[in-house]
């Protein structure tokens, strides 16, 4: 089938992060880094990895480092080469002329409204979004499993994992229908149900593939849960009207809006590098030896 390319993703990175205060107080939440590479990094690695072209990150007031992050560091870049080091480490952080762009979302109103905000620079094609937050670890990346999902069946698509039943009410979970593999048909989206109500323990996990109508919705929709524009409340209504299916992420998935599931990460991943998995794992022992 000949579904229309993922080229461009939209990274809602507006949120305050006050859960991380001080530490966000300059810093945008986003930044904050797993070992030695920013959130945004890892989440514009993944879009990358899955083939796409344009990042567009939507952002607030105070969020410029993520614009510099991106950018070529001119003065580091000579001081590191003038001096003999070696500057790939830089390399994935650039993003070349017109691969990225910025919008801003002036006022807090939820993740569907962050989403209609980049509606000019979406256009008329499908997209993906990332949010940061939710720590994707794979490989391949969580995206490009997605688009080889989407290759096949197009329309929409969202990512899931399955966890233990007693979690499920913090969690939007699906309804499913049929499922192939690692493709389960949405029948329907269920924002933090009670466990007797879950229709399932599939939870929907910041990786969305979508299509162009639902700015369309968005543009409509009345607010929601919070007095915010949801973006689930958009997803439901596309239900029904195109095909619409979630993917099992093969992966581990690290909660990074918390604290907890941040120092988890770092662990995770320093745990995973040859260059320094053995002494990390010798420092944890001795700190759990006390």
């Amino acid at each position: 089938m000949n579904h229309k390319p993922i080229r461009k993703a939209v990274f809602p990175v507006a949120g305050l992060g006050t859960r991380f205060l001080p530490a966000t107080k300059a810093i945008p939440k986003e930044m904050l880094p797993v070992v030695d590479r920013p959130l945004i990094q890892y989440a514009v690695d993944e879009a990358r990895e899955a083939g796409i072209e344009q990042m567009i990150f939507v952002t607030g007031r105070g969020k410029s480092a993520i614009e510099d992050h991106f950018d070529i560091a001119y003065e580091l870049e000579r001081t590191m080469t003038d001096r003999g080091r070696d500057i790939s480490v830089l390399e994935p952080t650039r993003l070349g002329p017109g691969a990225c762009a910025y919008v801003r979302q002036q006022e807090p109103m939820g993740l569907g409204h962050a989403i209609w905000c980049a509606r000019d620079i979406v256009g008329d094609e499908p997209f993906a979004i990332f949010l940061p937050d939710e720590f994707m670890h794979g490989s391949p990346g969580c995206m490009a499993q997605m688009v080889a999902e989407y290759n096949r069946v197009g329309g929409n698509l969202l990512s899931v994992l399955e966890v233990p039943y007693e979690q499920v009410s913090s969690y939007g979970v699906i309804d499913p229908g049929a499922s192939d593999g690692k493709l389960t048909e949405v029948k329907g989206l269920v924002e933090k149900p009670k466990v007797e109500d879950a229709p399932s323990n599939l939870i929907i996990s910041g990786r969305y593939i979508l299509q162009p109508e639902v700015m369309r919705l968005l543009e409509l929709q009345e607010k929601g849960a919070g007095g915010e524009i949801q973006l689930t409340d958009a997803m439901a209504r596309m239900i029904g009207q195109q095909p619409f299916h979630a993917v099992t992420f093969d992966g581990a998935r690290y909660d990074c809006g918390s604290k907890v599931g941040y120092i988890e990460a770092n662990l995770a991943v320093a745990l995973q590098r040859p260059d320094m998995a053995d002494e990390v794992r010798a420092v944890a022992k001795r700190l759990l030896a006390n």
